[in-house]
């Protein structure tokens, strides 16, 4: 499953650093935090290594 938008995929990369050890949990908040307790460090990984060209910066929402 690839991330859909840039905030889904930092958020991502903030949960598996969490998870890998590399930041604290205490520091992860919102989505970040909601994944880390959700999602295998696979899925993680997963929406992590997300290819960032041409994602919105947020999922839904429409520039006019």
């Amino acid at each position: 499953m690839p991330a859909v938008s840039k905030s889904q995929q930092k958020a991502a990369g903030a949960a598996l650093a969490a998870k890998r050890g590399d930041t604290s949990v205490g520091e992860l908040q919102g989505a970040s935090k909601s994944m880390y307790q959700s999602m295998s460090e696979e899925q993680l990984e997963e929406l992590a290594s997300t290819k960032r060209k041409d994602k919105p910066d947020h999922k839904g929402h429409t520039r006019h």
